[in-house]
């Protein structure tokens, strides 16, 4: 991962273009820690960042809302989760971007777990990162990258996040795994397509899976 933030980084110092960076993927796959680590290079200070969280339908209403789908030629029908683009609020999302992109001040959404913050003109550099930034318009961003793990991956991360760090019940996360996955491979996967860089989580080991911005050394990193 240390190789791709290096790439990034110096890519950003041939241009004093304003630079916006989309980060996107399922839950656990990865692209918050990676988020993170970018900023700590680049410095929080210098750096607009913007947290999709606060765009996510809530929770209270995604869990009335059932929908049906077809997966390997079967029917479902389950709650919507946020793997579906209509637990999002992308016109929203997509205009507040549009924003960054006309060097326009705005704050962030305040929420109870994510204060509002004030998105400045002045920062040359705006990171996105989320799910929801995987369902905005591509032209809207000068590099797009995609995090994804497999599912028994995505199971292993949320059990030890969500069980250890945020009292979820275990019993509940394993129940509804499986659709949840089924959902991702069904509404969301597609839109890594159109990212520049793929990243896939197996175990402990990081591949690069796609490269279409950086010249791609060594496949794994």
């Amino acid at each position: 991962m240390e190789k791709l933030i290096k790439q990034i980084m110096s890519w950003l110092s041939t241009t004093n273009e304003r630079i916006i960076i989309g980060i996107s993927g399922h839950g656990a796959a990865g692209k918050t820690t990676f988020a993170a680590k970018l900023l700590q290079q680049l410095g929080r200070e210098n750096v607009n960042y913007i947290n999709t969280d606060p765009y996510i339908v809530s929770s209270d209403i995604r869990k009335r809302a059932m929908i049906d789908y077809i997966y390997e030629g079967n029917p479902h029908r389950d709650k919507m989760t946020a793997c579906h683009p209509g637990a999002h609020h992308v016109p929203s999302l997509g205009r507040d971007v549009q924003m960054v992109r006309d060097g326009l001040d705005w704050m962030t959404i305040d929420t109870h777990y994510l204060p509002s913050q004030l998105i400045s003109a002045k920062k040359r550099i705006t990171i996105v990162e989320g799910m929801s930034m995987a369902f905005l318009t591509p032209a809207l961003f000068d590099l797009k990258i995609y995090f994804y793990t497999d599912g028994d991956t995505e199971l292993m991360r949320r059990l030890k996040r969500d069980v250890t760090e945020r009292g979820s019940d275990m019993a509940y996360l394993q129940r509804s795994h499986q659709e949840r996955r089924i959902q991702y491979e069904v509404f969301m996967h597609s839109y890594s397509e159109v990212f520049d860089v793929v990243v896939k989580t197996v175990g402990d080991t990081i591949y690069i899976e796609k490269d279409i911005f950086f010249t791609r050394g060594s496949d794994e990193i």
